[in-house]
């Protein structure tokens, strides 16, 4: 029996178009700081606040967007969050002042939140049923690339030439992203009247898809996780003595996710969630573990080995578990709901994690990282990977009846 076809001109358009999104994304939140610094003289905290910013307006854009995309349509998401998201980046070119800076971050997040939904709507819509795992974890490269790629070449380009050329790199890649866009064919979600009726009611249900909060809730905390890794590694390193091998940490993560991938979606579709997702998340405790014993170079790249087969294996499984386990016409709430939590960890983290670092440095940060890990895998336990069992066999009944 022959499987559908995943590589689409369809399925590729949106994977690029989300990788250039993303890689904006980090690019500029690696260097908006520098930049606010530079040109602004703006304190520590008030240049953390503008890269931080972004993420609270990109909460506010998926909340919107997972609400509203399957009324307002995936198109007109799709082609108003990439047109605000290319306009708020040229205002970058102008902005005149540090609280400028900060309503444009602010926006422009929102805008990001607006794109980013409906690419993970948009490709979940296009993707098999059959290859679901498959097909979310080639999609979810486009971000792990995006985050290996963004940082290092943003700090390249704003070392030898400038913050303004990341900005006209940023603007082309965009334009050309849109434009691509143009050419996709978007499926239609369809609906009973009484589904629309439920869908504009104004209730939580609404905002959130309630089968999906489960995994949403524990990517959460794995987001908290990861936030260590992408705030603080750098400082760690410095503190280490291994700064020159630490730039060198997510490009091992991101070779290891590519040559993993093809393996682990799979996997995910042939023997189900749980085969993927609990060695994942021991993965990645045993990822932060070994970065925080890291006193040699190698332990650092092996580290960063683990982190991706953890955290990267099991972000895309994550994102698959919320479409599966929601109604189809609910894709859209199912999307925004996970990367909402998904994000609030990440956004979070560096706040709340920076708390407890002049406390308990970032040795024992690591090692208590790696223990909240194993408890969300208990976590995950309960609150899924025991339930599959009987969710197969409530399906397969209702199937024959």
């Amino acid at each position: 029996m022959n499987k559908p076809n995943l590589w689409t001109k369809d399925f590729i358009i949106v994977s690029v178009a989300n990788f250039f999104l993303y890689f904006t994304f980090y690019l500029l939140i690696a260097t908006v700081t520098v930049f606010a610094t530079e040109k602004f003289h703006a304190s520590p905290s008030l240049a953390g606040l503008a890269s931080g910013i972004f993420i609270v307006g990109t909460l506010v854009g998926r909340l919107f967007a997972g609400k509203s995309i399957e009324q307002i349509g995936r198109k007109k998401i799709l082609y108003t969050g990439f047109t605000f998201f290319l306009i708020i980046t040229l205002l970058y070119f102008v902005v005149s002042s540090v609280s400028i800076l900060l309503l444009i971050r602010l926006f422009h997040g929102a805008a990001f939140g607006l794109a980013s939904t409906a690419t993970g709507t948009i490709v979940s819509s296009i993707i098999p049923n059959e290859r679901r795992g498959e097909g979310t974890g080639y999609y979810a490269l486009s971000v792990t690339l995006a985050a290996a790629v963004g940082p290092f070449l943003g700090m390249y380009i704003n070392q030898h030439v400038g913050f303004e050329m990341n900005l006209i790199l940023c603007t082309i890649l965009l334009g050309l992203s849109f434009l691509a866009s143009l050419f996709m064919i978007i499926p239609k979600a369809e609906f009973t009247k009484e589904q629309l009726k439920n869908m504009n009611s104004f209730k939580l249900s609404n905002f959130f898809e309630p089968k999906a909060f489960s995994i949403s809730f524990i990517s959460l905390f794995i987001g908290l996780g990861y936030s260590s890794i992408l705030s603080f590694l750098t400082s760690y390193a410095q503190e280490i003595k291994l700064v020159d091998v630490a730039s060198f940490f997510f490009i091992v993560y991101a070779i290891v996710i590519l040559a993993s991938r093809p393996f682990t979606g799979r996997w995910f579709d042939q023997k189900g969630e749980n085969f993927v997702v609990y060695p994942s998340l021991v993965l990645f405790a045993i990822g932060l573990w070994t970065l925080s014993q890291a006193h040699q170079g190698y332990f650092l790249l092996i580290a960063g080995a683990f982190v991706g087969l953890g955290y990267g294996t099991y972000s895309a499984a994550a994102q698959a578990i919320a479409i599966k386990v929601s109604p189809k016409h609910r894709m859209g709430l199912a999307t925004s709901t996970y990367f909402i939590f998904l994000d609030f960890g990440l956004g979070v983290g560096p706040f709340l994690l920076g708390l407890f670092i002049p406390i308990i440095g970032f040795q024992k940060l690591y090692e208590t990282m790696g223990v909240v890990v194993i408890a969300c895998l208990i976590l995950y336990y309960f609150l899924h990977g025991k339930n599959i069992g009987v969710r197969k066999s409530n399906q397969t009944e209702s199937v024959q009846q």
